[in-house]
């Protein structure tokens, strides 16, 4: 509806621990149903920016708002859930104590408190563990635990920092269809991960912070085009030694030879391609592969920080 206010809204936001700034002016928004891969090497400010997010910090200049309401207000952290990193669960509860605990925290009671721990319990597959003690279940059951434990009263916004860690496979997998549950049921939120198959999965819109700032925001393809550029790698494997005739002719391309091997940027992929492999056929050389890589999330966020995201 138009002058709805928006689930997340960051304005120029700063916060320092001692001499150190951890938030520089950052300023963010969150659309509706959206979710928000928020990246940055470690000391970036990702931390600081959730937990000021979430409540815990209180920034020392600038606005945010959850749903129109200040961080602190009760009506914001009526509408906010978080699901912290770490482990945020009673390891000698069961399932059904830590939910009731937490549904309790965040003012459920009764007939709605019960509806939650059912609803949540089904939801992530526990319904039958519901008694067990935590500390027996595997990581991966805690994982969705811990998410379940913070959506129990069902949020509008959700901050998910790094869910998936040190969770297998089939968890990961379990966890994601959780997330697209949540962005279906219409939840706006914000998602930190170390893991960028991971952003590009999930996430509408990816913001890269660093030193405090926020210094690129955008879908994975604008973000691709703003500093990589679109062009994309070829990489050719010939069965044997390329003569030089035809490295001459590669190298009219703008091709680098190196033995067996061809490496070649292209703008038009099957254009391109389709002259090369005609120079090859030509000169009757088989050729035993060829790869196509496309810009990765990985190499922006390496162009803009200096850094790879798990340094």
């Amino acid at each position: 509806m138009a002058g709805s206010p928006l689930p997340l809204e960051i304005r120029s936001l700063s916060k320092s621990f001692g001499e150190r700034r951890a938030l520089d002016g950052v300023s963010l928004d969150l659309a509706p149903g959206e979710i928000l891969g928020l990246l940055g090497p470690n000391g970036a400010g990702k931390t600081t920016l959730v937990r000021s997010v979430a409540g815990r910090v209180v920034p020392d200049a600038g606005t945010l708002r959850v749903l129109g309401f200040d961080a602190d207000d009760d009506r914001a952290r009526a509408v906010r859930g978080w699901v912290p990193q770490e482990i945020a669960l009673y390891a000698l509860l069961s399932p059904r104590e830590n939910l009731w605990t937490f549904g309790r925290y965040q003012g459920l009671s009764g007939g709605a408190l019960e509806a939650g721990i059912r609803a949540s319990l089904g939801w992530i597959d526990l319904a039958d563990r519901e008694n067990e003690k935590t500390d027996r279940l595997s990581g991966g059951m805690k994982r969705r635990l811990n998410i379940a434990a913070g959506t129990i009263h069902g949020p509008k916004v959700l901050l998910l920092d790094e869910p998936t860690v040190g969770v297998d496979p089939q968890s990961r997998e379990r966890i994601y269809a959780m997330i697209g549950e949540l962005k279906g049921r219409g939840v706006s939120l914000v998602y930190t991960t170390h893991y960028m198959e991971e952003a590009e999965r999930l996430c509408d819109r990816i913001a890269i912070i660093d030193h405090g700032k926020i210094i690129a925001s955008g879908t994975k393809d604008e973000l691709v085009r703003k500093t990589v550029g679109t062009r994309q790698a070829v990489a050719l494997d010939a069965a044997q030694a390329i003569p030089p005739a035809l490295a001459e002719k590669l190298g009219r391309l703008g091709a680098a030879v190196d033995g067996t091997g061809v490496r070649l940027s292209v703008e038009d992929p099957a254009g391109e391609i389709r002259t090369l492999l005609e120079l090859f056929h030509a000169e009757n050389v088989p050729v035993r592969d060829l790869t196509l890589k496309t810009p990765t999330l990985e190499q922006v966020f390496l162009q803009l920080t200096g850094r790879e995201l798990r340094e």
